[in-house]
């Protein structure tokens, strides 16, 4: 009797089983180390050395991003139905937004302090493919994954997450990053082309973000809190929030000379109209995402991926800042730019530490814990290791 052998080529891979369990939210890595460069560079003070250590997060975040698409092909390659999953699932479906805004994230960094090493030409080119690549899966992601979420997944009210929000503030980098390569298009229709089609991703982008807010908003209130590993990604609402404000500060510096001077005009005025009142909201929101941060850690909340919410969404309200100090001339501003960067890098510093921690062990990358069979007290102490 013969006994069938399963072909070598068909086993599993070591590196292949590696990323099995390699879900969307890594990229949120990507972004949260790149924001470090773009923020180090706006802020009103220059410091000796400062710019050079923007350049460096950029690099690391180049290869971060090198690394990440090339596992995530691995993981697709040979984990489809694992992959397929996480486009079933209404609680990992929107990290897809990450990948969008990784993308654009290093793409705009490279313009802004990766030029010095690599030169401008190359920064323009490899912004102006990563842009392209960024928008495409950013508007691909914020039509989909509601869509997923109507008709196939299926979910309520009571499960509503800022995690919800991901894949509608990727068009808003976007368009706060867009920006950056009007001045290296023709003069006449291509510069004003771009510019406006940044402002259309804008009111896109906030628009759907406005949509959704009230049901976070009213789960947060009227429900009980966030389970502990999901309460860090309260902080993902500073990201609509810091990245618009970023925005329209962009429209209104690249504006003159490119649209006429009444809607140059137009913009320079929105800068500070809006700008000033949604930072407003984000010092409050960044308050009260930090008390819930603060009781969810005393009752035990422990290191998971979802604490890079404490990342990126930050970086975007220093650039806000950064912006409404340039527009404003107030020095309150410049203040509130740099006091907001020395958290940045304190929670980029911590939540770094954890992720090389968590690697090394295996447990980042190992498969999640079955879930409990009865459901804990909110108040119960959490033994997950990472949200995927």
């Amino acid at each position: 009797m013969v006994t069938a052998v399963q072909p070598l080529y068909a086993l599993p891979r070591p590196r292949a089983v590696a990323v099995r369990h390699l879900g969307p939210n890594w990229y949120a890595t990507v972004m949260g180390t790149a924001i470090l460069a773009t923020a180090g560079a706006a802020l009103p003070v220059r410091l000796p050395g400062l710019r050079t250590l923007c350049a460096a997060f950029w690099a690391l975040s180049l290869a971060l991003l090198l690394a990440l698409l090339a596992a995530r092909a691995l993981h697709w390659r040979h984990h489809r139905d694992q992959a397929r999953a996480h486009l079933r699932d209404p609680a990992t479906a929107p990290f897809y937004g990450c990948l969008a805004m990784a993308l654009l994230a290093v793409g705009g960094g490279a313009v802004t302090v990766g030029r010095d090493w690599i030169g401008i030409r190359a920064a323009v080119a490899l912004d102006a493919v990563l842009f392209g690549a960024g928008t495409l899966v950013a508007l691909t992601a914020a039509v989909a994954v509601p869509y997923l979420m109507a008709v196939r997944h299926r979910v309520e009210a009571a499960q509503a997450t800022p995690v919800w929000l991901l894949p509608l503030v990727a068009p808003m980098v976007s368009a706060a990053l867009g920006p950056l390569l009007v001045p290296y298009l023709p003069a006449g229709q291509p510069r004003q082309t771009l510019l406006l089609a940044c402002f259309a991703l804008f009111g896109l982008s906030l628009l759907a973000t406005l949509m959704m807010l009230p049901v976070v908003f009213g789960r947060l209130v009227t429900g009980a809190p966030l389970p502990l590993v999901l309460t860090p990604t309260l902080f993902l609402l500073l990201g609509p929030l810091g990245q618009s404000t970023t925005a329209v500060g962009k429209f209104a510096e690249v504006a003159p000379g490119v649209v006429p001077g009444p809607d140059a005009r137009g913009f320079a005025v929105l800068a500070v109209l809006y700008g000033v009142p949604v930072l407003g909201f984000a010092l409050l929101w960044l308050c009260l995402a930090g008390a819930h941060v603060l009781r969810a850690r005393r009752h035990g909340m422990g290191f998971a991926m979802t604490w890079w919410a404490f990342t990126f969404p930050v970086g975007t309200c220093v650039t806000g800042a950064a912006a409404l100090a340039r527009h404003t001339g107030l020095a309150v501003y410049q203040v509130l730019a740099c006091a907001l960067y020395v958290v940045l890098v304190a929670a980029w510093t911590v939540v770094a530490g954890h992720t090389v921690r968590g690697l090394l062990s295996g447990g980042l990358l190992a498969a999640p814990r079955p879930a409990p069979s009865a459901p804990r007290r909110a108040t119960g102490r959490t033994t997950s290791g990472a949200v995927r």
